[in-house]
Order: C-alpha cells, then structure tokens, then sequence
C-alpha cells in the first residue's frame, strides 16, 4: 500500500510539472513514465481488494443465501418452539390429571375413612348403651327381688309376731328401710350408669369432632393445588 500511494505521489507531482497545450486545459505528459506508474499501483494493490470487489460483485447472491439460511433458521426455531411448547402443555395436563386422580383418591380414602369411623364409634355406643340398660335393668331386678324378699320376711315376721306391737312396728321399719335402701341402691346405680354412658358418648364426640376436622383440612389442602394447577400450566404441587 506504501507503494501505491508513492507511485500516485509521482503521478500528481509529472501532471502538475507537464507542459501546457497552448489555449487548452490540457497538458503534455511522458506516457511511458505514467504508464509505469500506473502498473506500479496496480501491481501494489492488495488482493484483498479484488475480492472485497468479487464480494460486492455478488453480494446479491450472498445476501440472498444468508436471507434464506437466516428464514430457514427461524422456521426451524418455530417449529421447535411449537414442539417443545405442545411437549410441555402435554407434561402439565398428564401431571395436573395425575395430581387430580390422587387428590380424589386420597378424599375418597379419607372419607372411607370417616365413615369406618364413625359405624365403628355407632356400633361401640350402641354396644355401650344396651350393657348400661341391661346392667341397669339387672341392679332395679335384683332390688326389685330383694325389697320383694324383704317385704315377705317382713310380712312372715309380722304374722308370727301378730300379737307383739313393738315387733310388728320393727318389721315395718325395717321393710320400710329395707324399701329405702333398695331404692336409693337403683338410683344410685342408674345415676352411675348414666354418667358412664355420657363419659363414652362424650369421648366417642370428640373423636367425631378430631375425624372430621381432619377430613376438612385434608380436603381444604388438596384443593388448594389442583385449584392452582387449573389456573395456570403447572408450577401442581405440599
């Protein structure tokens, strides 16, 4: 490149030195010295040059490929974009059914549950009252049996001692206490069977009350993650 500018120097430095053609603009110039010059530029100048020309030359063509190459890039990006998009959409509705069907299930299981429960804590109640009656039944019987008792050895005692006023007067006292006793025995039995009875119904409640307590939250906290994962491709899924 040195040269070429050099050898352009010398071209400017003969035409500003030429003879002039007299009434004209032109001048006289040594042709072989300018044409020895003129192969000295193009000698010098780089090949790079010549194809940067050639690049220019066919920079349509150039241009053109790159455009296609660049529309064939970008399809190719769509089509996969499109892929990897009916991929994931497909992964989130198999994961969000999936996360579906285990929720019913486990709301299913739980309710199975409760409901075992609660025929299991029917049935104990059940079993709880009819001992309790029987029981109660069984101590107002046995009372009942010996106030009869009582009665009867009051009223045999009563005969034999017919004639005696303090004996016959004991005897009644003592069927009467007899009578008292007997009663206040079956109160006090059915007072104590009753309070068993609340005692069990109140423990069975309870655990009614903790069974569907746990149900609800079971339930409230299942549907919460599939609400979420209806709403939006998918984040489903404590």
């Amino acid at each position: 490149m040195y040269r070429v500018f050099e050898a352009l120097d010398e071209l400017v430095t003969i035409v500003e030195e030429a003879r002039g053609v007299p009434m004209t603009s032109g001048c006289v110039v040594p042709r072989g010295d300018v044409l020895e010059l003129l192969d000295d530029v193009r000698d010098a100048i780089p090949a790079e040059l010549d194809d940067a020309q050639d690049v220019l030359d066919h920079r349509d063509e150039v241009v053109g490929k790159a455009k296609h190459e660049a529309e064939s890039g970008v399809s190719k990006a769509r089509a996969d974009a499109d892929r990897m998009l009916a991929e994931a959409q497909a992964e989130a509705e198999a994961m969000l059914s999936d996360a579906r069907a285990r929720a019913e299930r486990m709301i299913a299981e739980a309710e199975d549950q409760a409901e075992r429960t609660v025929s299991a804590g029917r049935q104990e109640y059940d079993d709880l009252v009819g001992r309790s009656h029987a029981e109660a039944e069984r101590m107002i019987q046995a009372g009942r049996a010996n106030y009869e008792r009582a009665t009867e050895d009051g009223r045999a005692e009563q005969a034999r001692l017919v004639n005696e006023q303090e004996v016959v007067r004991a005897a009644h006292a003592e069927s009467a206490r007899l009578l008292d006793a007997a009663q206040n025995e079956s109160i006090r039995l059915r007072s104590e069977c009753d309070a068993y009875v609340d005692g069990k119904l109140a423990d069975f409640e309870d655990l009614l009350a903790h069974t569907l307590r746990s149900v609800g939250k079971g339930r409230s906290h299942l549907r919460g993650p599939a609400v979420a994962g209806a709403a939006a491709p998918f984040d489903y899924g404590s």
